[in-house]
C-alpha cells in the first residue's frame, strides 16, 4: 500500500496524484490518495510507504490545505523512522527564489523526523511547457522500482 498525500491550492497536485495512483495500480500496487486537509501528525504514525505531492504557493509556502499538517509534524516531532517517502514537488521557475519550496519543506521536515526519502525529489516546473500530470505517472512507476530495489537491498 502506498499512500499519496496531496497538498494543493488549485487541484493540479490532485490531478498528479490521480495519475500516480493509476500508474501504481497498473503495477498491482494498492494506493490511497489523501488530501492534507485536516490531517495531523498521526496521519504518518504507522510505518509505510508514502508519496508527498505538493505544490508551492505564495512566498514558497506549502498550500493552505497542507499548513496544519506540516505544522503538526514540526511541533509534535513524531518518530517517522518507519516511513519511506517519495516527493513530487510542483513549482514555477519564474519564481526561482522559492522554486518548489512547498516540497522542500516536506522533504526537510520528514527527513528531520527520521523518514527515509527514496530517490531524488522530482521538481516540476510550471513554466517548462510540460503538464505535471503527464510526468506524475511515469515518475511514480520509476519511484516504485526504486522502492522495490531499496527493500531488496535491505533484505540482502
Amino acid at each position: 500500500m502506498i499512500t499519496i498525500f496531496v497538498g494543493t491550492m488549485t487541484g493540479t497536485a490532485e490531478l498528479c496524484a490521480d495519475e500516480m495512483a493509476d500508474a501504481l495500480q497498473a503495477r498491482g500496487v494498492e494506493t490511497e490518495i489523501r488530501l492534507m486537509d485536516g490531517l495531523d501528525e498521526t496521519a504518518l504514525a504507522a510505518p509505510g510507504d508514502v508519496i508527498i505531492c505538493s505544490s508551492t504557493y505564495g512566498q514558497g509556502d506549502v498550500p493552505d490545505n497542507a499548513q496544519a499538517f506540516i505544522e503538526a509534524l514540526q511541533t509534535a516531532k513524531p518518530d517517522l523512522s518507519g516511513v519511506r517517502f517519495g516527493l513530487f514537488a510542483l513549482g514555477d521557475m519564474t519564481y526561482a527564489q522559492t522554486f518548489c519550496f512547498g516540497g522542500k519543506q516536506f522533504d526537510e521536515t520528514l527527513s528531520a523526523l527520521g523518514a527515509q526519502r527514496v530517490g531524488e525529489v522530482h521538481r516540476h516546473d510550471a513554466s517548462g511547457g510540460t503538464l505535471p500530470e503527464d510526468e506524475a505517472g511515469e515518475w511514480a512507476a520509476e519511484w516504485a522500482n526504486l522502492l522495490t530495489q531499496s527493500a531488496e537491498s535491505v533484505a540482502a
